[in-house]
Parts: C-alpha cells; structure tokens; sequence
C-alpha cells in the first residue's frame, strides 16, 4: 500500500517514448513540474500531452515543447508560448484545441469508464462539423484536419458526440498527499488534476506535504489513492506567477 517513491527520476522511468500524458495543472497553479522535468531529463521523445494548456516557455511542459519531445498535444488555452505558436504554424506539432469544459469532461468520462457523451459545446461550429487544423504543413496550408463529428438531437436540441480521454500516464501535483495516494489540491489547481488523476493508467503524483496514512480526513480527499499508483515529495515546489500586476499606491488626503 506504500506508494511512494524516492525520486521523481524513479517515477517517470518506464515512462516510454511515444507515450500519451494527462497532465495536471491550471495555466500555472498545480503543474507537476518536477515531474515533467524528470521526464527531460530522461530524454523521452515523442509524447502525446493532454492538458489544459502547454505551459509557457522553458517552464512546465514548455520545458518539454521547447526541446521537441512532444508530437501532438490536446487542450484548450494556448497562452502565451510562443516555441508552441512557432512550432505548430510551421507543422511541427500537431495540435487538438478542445473547450474547456469539453476537454474537462472527456477527461472525467475517461476516468469513469464512461467512452463518449453528447454535449451542445461546438454544435454549428467546427468543432462539430470538422476541418480544424490540427496540423499545417509548414507553407500556410492545412495537412491534417479535425474530422466531423455525430450530431444528434435530443429534445429537439443538437448535441455533438465527443469520446472521452485515457491516457497511459497521468501526472499531477498535490498540496497534501498521504502513503497510500489519496491527494488534496489546493485553489485552483482543483481545476484539472482530479481529473487527470483519473484519466492515467499509470498516475504518479507529486505532493508538497507527504502525510502518514489517516493524517487526511477523508472528507477532504479529492482523489482517492485507488487512482494513484506513485507518490513522490516534492517539498520544494516552484511556483510561478503568469503575469503580475501591481497597481499604483493611491495616498488620501484627509480633510
């Protein structure tokens, strides 16, 4: 029942090429990030990424965009990284943009063993319809498009049919974690890692703070340790701020 591992090296090592990642992770709240470095380091090449976004440059996935291991990812906010911008124009990457909610449930369906659901998301669009590039062909034009997709009325109201999303691997980054997986999120990194967490055959998290079985009330879990099958401290975990704002101070003038 002890999931822990002594290194994130350890976690990611069968870790092949060519594998598909859910990884966890809300702009830059709650990235694995020392995962995903580890998964540098051991020089894995060729990944299929799901996640929310593909991190900024140098930092988080970014990290593994800028030195070309991933293939094709799937998300719903590119951001700010420009080596991702470049990549895809150019047909270096294939990308799958998916709504937000969308790409949320066809993670969560994964995870429930459910294998597709209809949504209104997309109906009318190309979502649905199809022809989005998911690859160019490096002179502007378009070498793989988005396929249509079963539209079907419920109610009289159209739903398009999207299939959910099982990954070989899912990595996620937890502000508490125990010895047998169970894991809490903090703020807005509850966003996407539960549902990561599900998704993954494999899942290996991450935790700031690692705890002793029965130290977490179980009403506090956000993913059961029955989803996860690797555990690694990581006290130290870098935060970063995407952007920061700071307004100027006002002063009063008293009466």
């Amino acid at each position: 029942m002890d999931k822990v591992v002594a290194s994130a090296t350890e976690a990611v090592a069968d870790v092949p090429d060519g594998a598909s990642l859910a990884v966890g992770g809300f702009g830059l709240c709650g990235v694995p990030e020392t995962l995903i470095e580890a998964l540098l380091d051991a020089g894995v090449t060729d990944l299929e990424t799901v996640s929310n976004n593909c991190g900024v440059d140098q930092w988080g996935l970014g990290m593994l965009l800028g030195a070309k291991r991933i293939r094709r990812t799937t998300g719903s906010y590119v951001g700010e990284n420009k080596e991702f911008e470049r990549q895809f124009l150019s047909g270096e990457l294939e990308v799958e943009l998916v709504p937000q909610g969308t790409l949320a449930e066809r993670l969560r369906a994964g995870g429930a063993g459910i294998p597709a659901f209809f949504t209104p998301a997309g109906v009318g669009t190309q979502v649905a319809d199809g022809g989005l590039p998911w690859r160019y062909d490096g002179s502007g034009g378009i070498a793989l498009a988005s396929p249509a997709k079963e539209v079907r009325e419920f109610d009289g109201i159209p739903y398009v049919l999207e299939r959910a999303i099982r990954t070989d691997f899912a990595l996620v980054h937890a502000r508490y974690g125990d010895r047998h997986g169970n894991l809490v999120y903090e703020k807005s990194a509850q966003n996407f890692n539960p549902l990561t967490a599900a998704a993954g055959r494999v899942t290996i998290a991450e935790v700031e703070e690692l705890l002793e079985p029965g130290q977490l009330d179980p009403m506090d879990v956000h993913t059961a340790g029955i989803f996860v099958q690797r555990v690694v401290h990581v006290p130290h975990a870098e935060k970063r701020i995407e952007k920061r704002t700071v307004r100027e101070g006002h002063h009063r003038a008293d009466a």
